[in-house]
């Protein structure tokens, strides 16, 4: 919830003898704003990421002050540590306003400063904070100081217009400037390059790569430790929403298609999983029932897959960039993070298993009793016998970060996977690795869409899982001859059919068993989900 103004507050300000001019300088005002005013704030907040854990105290670690013509605002770096021994780092935009200068009724807490009465907010409501940002970028103002405003070469713009917040706060910010602007602010922050900024700055300017929004400009802090990336710019582009809702939607029409269709189930063909298919040679039975119109859908956003994945592996000046082959580090480094994962993942499924029942319980006890072969497919992973290339890749791939403009598509959120570590966000991995996460993604608009209308359509559970089970396997058929062709003539090294393949099942189990945890935590009956993913590529029913 939103902090919203009452009347209380304004009987009990906190009263700090300094000016808001020196409010930083001062060791008084900073204790009590790391304490009594932002821990009671914070907690409430979409973008805070440690509401699972228990906040032990928040320290400001480093500030910059920024000065419009009327206004003084402070950048503050906060480092909230938790009582389970660790921590993270947030960036807070700070204003301290009068009430007739006030923008917003969301405010952090009505205070006093040196006599003058007001209220302290995030100064991202207060469209001088807003305008301000925008001229600083356009101008690269800040040049010699610790916070660095970057104005990318595709930026047109040069005169604010308006701003507006984008959508519901999530774990960052978005305003929307002149209304084809969009600049992104990083809540959760981390002493390192944030990838969002890196490869989308690459991608534009390094390639010229279309479909993804061009970068337009950037806010960062330069510490002695390292670059944090407060801020990215891009181009706002048409669309018509994403493409997990597109795909909800695509899933229930042609669920709709068994009954008025008159469909057999039983009878519909059934293919391999990962075995290619060009779009003629989906068998007449899938078009009828499915159409032709979602191949075609699925054919570009593979060749627009695998366009992102030959720009991102095809620079041999930028270390950060070029592509590498697979060697022992990575070997070692993939096997501890995997078996790490995967031993969590035990842990939290042993001790929900009450909570599971039918198909899901019985997938999970096969899981259970076919660990052991789990796990030595994680340790099977032999670097000699691959031929292929790692490149930086998306990291986080899905329906969800894509876009959907007319017939095509525009692929964002180059942030990564939210629970890896900044560093790990950055390890080059298989190009597949984006593949396998947009077929998950595939099987759970599918299996969303029976959850959600499991009223809707006259066939038993059994008969919709199995029809499921087919579609998706068409889906990535297509897919994957897209992609492969498409990358292949790009000179991207993505092996050839047997390492494809290992690959492949190797990233969807890794997947598969990382969305397992979230599942188990968060709403315990779409486990089965994963759990058909994973008795899926192990072949359990086989």
């Amino acid at each position: 919830m939103d902090n919203k103004i009452n009347e209380d507050e304004f009987q009990n300000p906190f009263i700090f003898k300094v000016d808001w001019k020196y409010a930083f300088e001062d060791h008084d005002f900073v204790k009590v704003f790391s304490s009594d005013i932002l821990e009671n704030y914070i907690i409430n907040k979409r973008w805070y990421g440690g509401k699972a854990s228990t906040l032990k105290y928040i320290e400001v670690v480093d500030w910059f002050k920024i000065t419009s013509k009327k206004n003084t605002y402070y950048g503050v770096l906060l480092e909230v540590n938790f009582k389970e021994a660790f921590y993270q780092h947030y960036f807070m935009p700070i204003s301290f306003m009068s009430e007739d200068e006030l923008d917003t009724n969301t405010i952090i807490a009505p205070v006093k400063m040196n006599g003058q009465e007001g209220f302290l907010v995030d100064a991202l409501h207060q469209e001088d904070f807003r305008k301000l940002l925008f001229d600083k970028i356009v101008s690269s103002g800040n040049k010699d100081e610790k916070v660095k405003f970057h104005k990318g070469e595709k930026l047109e713009d040069k005169e604010y217009i308006s701003s507006k917040f984008m959508g519901v706060e999530q774990s960052n910010t978005s305003i929307i400037y002149n209304s084809n602007l969009v600049l992104k602010i990083f809540r959760r922050i981390y002493i390192s390059t944030n990838p969002d900024y890196e490869i989308s700055r690459f991608l534009t300017e390094r390639m010229d790569f279309q479909y993804s929004p061009a970068y337009t400009g950037s806010i960062s802090v330069v510490l002695t430790e390292g670059n944090i990336t407060l801020g990215l710019m891009q181009e706002l582009v048409p669309n018509q929403g994403d493409a997990w809702q597109f795909m909800l939607e695509e899933v229930d029409r042609i669920f709709d298609n068994l009954k008025t269709k008159k469909i057999n189930i039983a009878k519909l063909p059934d293919i391999d999983l990962f075995q290619r298919l060009k779009i003629n040679e989906v068998p007449h039975e899938i078009i009828d029932w499915a159409g032709l119109s979602i191949f075609l859908r699925i054919r570009t956003l593979a060749t627009r897959t695998a366009e992102m994945h030959i720009a991102l592996g095809a620079d041999i000046h930028d270390t950060a960039f070029t592509p590498t082959t697979y060697n022992g580090d990575y070997t070692v480094w993939l096997k501890n993070r995997l078996t790490y994962q995967f031993q969590n993942r035990l842990n939290i499924l042993e001790n929900n298993l009450h909570k599971l029942e039918g198909l899901a319980l019985e997938l999970a006890n096969q899981f259970l009793d076919n660990k052991k072969e789990i796990r030595k497919l994680f340790l099977d992973f032999d670097w000699t016998k691959m031929k292929s290339e790692r490149i930086r890749i998306h990291g986080d791939y899905h329906l969800g970060q894509v876009l959907v403009n007319g017939d095509d598509f525009y692929l964002l959120d180059f942030e990564g996977e939210p629970e890896s570590t900044i560093r790990d966000r950055k390890v080059k991995q298989p190009p597949l690795k984006d593949v396998a996460g947009m077929f998950r993604s595939f099987h759970y608009s599918i299996y969303a869409t029976l959850f959600n209308n499991k009223d809707k359509y006259p066939y038993d559970q059994k008969e919709l899982f199995q029809a499921g089970e087919i579609l998706f396997k068409y889906f990535v058929g297509v897919f994957i001859q897209t992609y492969t062709e498409v990358a292949q003539g790009g000179n991207l090294n993505i092996g050839y059919r047997k390492e494809i393949d290992f690959l492949l099942k190797y990233c969807i189990l890794e997947k598969a068993v990382y969305e397992l945890g979230y599942e188990l935590n968060s709403r315990p009956r779409w486990a089965v989900i994963p759990l058909t993913g994973i008795a899926s590529i192990m072949e359990f029913n086989k």
